[in-house]
This record gives C-alpha cells, sequence and structure tokens, in this order.
C-alpha cells in the first residue's frame, strides 16, 4: 500500500504537467471574451516645401505641440515676389491689347480715312473729266496718242487708289477680326494662369501644419539650401490613432467591422480607450515578433485596425496595448 502511493503521486503530477503543456502548446477554448494583442499605430507627416529654395526660419522644435494651419517654417520668398511682379506686368499688357482690340479703331482714324476717301473720290472725278476731254480730241486728231494714253493712266490710278482709300475706311470702321481678339483673349488667359502660379509658388514658401500633432524631429536649420519636397520637419499627428492588432483564424468569425472594443495598456492597465474594428486584412500573415499572445508565434493570423475614439497622450506610438471585444 506503501508503495502505491508514491507511484499515484507520480501519476498526478505527470497528469498535470501534460495539461499544463496543453495549456500552452494548443489554444484556449474560444467561449470566452475575446482579446486582441497589437501596437499603438499614429499616423506621422513628413512635411517639407513645394518648392525649391533657401530655408529662411523654422519656427518649431522637436517636441512642440502644433495646431492645424500653424506655420511651421518660411523659405525666402523673394525670387517668388519678383516673378509675381513680372507676370503682372504680362498680364497688364496683355489686358490692354485685349482691350484696344475690344474697343476698335478711334474715332480720328476713322474721320482721316473718310477724309482721305473723300479726297480721292474729287481726284478720279477730275482725272475721268480728263479722260474723257482727251478722248474727245483725240478723235479729232487733235491730241496724240500717247497724250490720250497718259490721260487714261491718270485716270485708272485715281480709281485704284480711290477704291483702296474705300477699302481702308472699311476696315477701319469694321474694327479688328474676331480671330486677333479670340488670340488676345487667348494670350490675356495665359498670363493670368502664369501670375496665378507666381502667386500660388510664393504661399509655397510658407509650410503649415495639416492638423493638430506634435513636431518629433527637425530636418533642416536656417539657410540650408532645398529641393522641392525636401523633408523639413517631421509630424505625429493627434488624431487618427490606431491600434494595429492581430486575431487567429478560428477567431474571425466572431469578430466584424464595427464592433466596439475596450483598449488597455499597460502603463494605464485600469483605464479603458474606446474604440472601434474598421478593418480586417483578407489575407493571412505570420504573427510579427513584437506581437505577444497566448498562441505560438509561428501561427498564422489576420492583421485588423481598431480606431481609439478618445485617445489621449499616453497612448505612444508603438505601444503594445490589449483590446478586449464588448460583448
Amino acid at each position: 500500500m506503501k508503495k502505491r502511493i508514491p507511484v499515484l503521486v507520480l501519476i498526478v503530477a505527470l497528469a498535470s504537467a501534460g495539461a499544463w503543456y496543453a495549456s500552452t502548446r494548443w489554444p484556449h477554448p474560444r467561449d470566452g471574451l475575446l482579446q486582441l494583442h497589437g501596437n499603438v499605430d499614429i499616423r506621422e507627416v513628413n512635411l517639407g516645401f513645394r518648392v525649391a529654395g533657401r530655408l529662411k526660419e523654422v519656427l518649431r522644435d522637436e517636441g512642440d505641440e502644433v495646431k492645424a494651419g500653424e506655420t511651421l517654417a518660411r523659405l525666402d520668398e523673394e525670387p517668388y515676389r519678383d516673378e509675381v511682379a513680372e507676370s503682372q506686368g504680362q498680364a497688364a499688357s496683355f489686358q490692354a491689347r485685349l482691350a484696344l482690340l475690344e474697343a476698335g479703331n478711334r474715332p480720328q482714324e476713322i474721320a482721316q480715312a473718310h477724309a482721305q476717301t473723300h479726297e480721292r473720290e474729287v481726284t478720279a472725278a477730275n482725272a475721268k473729266r480728263v479722260f474723257k476731254r482727251t478722248e474727245e480730241l483725240f478723235a479729232s486728231k487733235t491730241v496724240s496718242v500717247q497724250e490720250r494714253d497718259d490721260a487714261e493712266a491718270g485716270y485708272r490710278e485715281a480709281e485704284a487708289r480711290l477704291n483702296s482709300a474705300r477699302e481702308q475706311l472699311n476696315l477701319l470702321e469694321a474694327g479688328f477680326r474676331a480671330e486677333d481678339i479670340a488670340q488676345a483673349k487667348a494670350d490675356l488667359a495665359r498670363a493670368q494662369a502664369a501670375l496665378a502660379s507666381a502667386a500660388l509658388r510664393v504661399e509655397d514658401t510658407i509650410l503649415k501644419s495639416p492638423s493638430d500633432g506634435v513636431v518629433l524631429t527637425r530636418a533642416q536649420e536656417p539657410g540650408a539650401i532645398l529641393q522641392a519636397g525636401t523633408t523639413v520637419v517631421t509630424v505625429s499627428l493627434r488624431q487618427p490613432v490606431w491600434v494595429r492588432a492581430y486575431l487567429q483564424e478560428p477567431d474571425l468569425g466572431r469578430i466584424h467591422p464595427g464592433m466596439r472594443v475596450e483598449v488597455y495598456s499597460d502603463s494605464s492597465p485600469g483605464k479603458a480607450y474606446a474604440g472601434k474594428i474598421g478593418y480586417i486584412s483578407p489575407r493571412a500573415e505570420f504573427t510579427p515578433k513584437n506581437v505577444e499572445t497566448s498562441e505560438l508565434r509561428t501561427s498564422l493570423v489576420y492583421r485588423l485596425r481598431i480606431a481609439v475614439d478618445n485617445a489621449d497622450d499616453s497612448l505612444r506610438q508603438g505601444m503594445p496595448v490589449t483590446a478586449k471585444v464588448v460583448p
């Protein structure tokens, strides 16, 4: 009897060890509260100028809080202001030319054309009378053939000059062609577009924060010559705050987008942040090494995203958190 007691103790110990190993080797039953494990994911934005130039000043440093629309840095805007002035001059020139074409010719020019036409009418009428008299004298053989031809040539020339004056008067009275006015309008539109682009480049010399946040990195200092798009500061946005969590395949049927969850961090285990499941990846992946779960790391999981509604400064980038699905 005494020999059986150690054997019984050994059997119980082996059974307990087997149960412990099974609890760590295989998943737990999934009929309790579902917990998700992941990390805080806060969006960051690298801010730079859309134009190139010399950095004039940086107004914020690392750790400074910024508001949406707040100025963070400035470029030297003088070269771009010169472009604006040049574009304004060109636009004004094309505007004046269009106004001239639309207004037509001046009344004084038209009056002068009328006077010239009248003058040539008189000259042509006189040349016609001279030609007729010369023809009559030529018929009676009083004048030579040369004199008769000279009189006719003078008459034809006067008629041609009169027709030229009449056409010039018609052109002045009709004004400029529609095609000329259309071209002037196109030139003015192009100049105005160039002016708008120049003005936009002046605005682009001011770097503003797109949202509320905190400056993480100040990458440049005043005096630096920057190319367009060079990062000047990096800002961590206040909103949105996400949790990148992972879920095993057997638990996919227990969640869906829109479900409410409570998010807990190790630094404030008693404080619950309200969240909502927003995205579930359709593709499986291996569990990331920085994610702690009660399952094997080599098991396949599905990535999902949880939007945190009432995030505060306690949630930092990369912080491990636990999300509990609200039943």
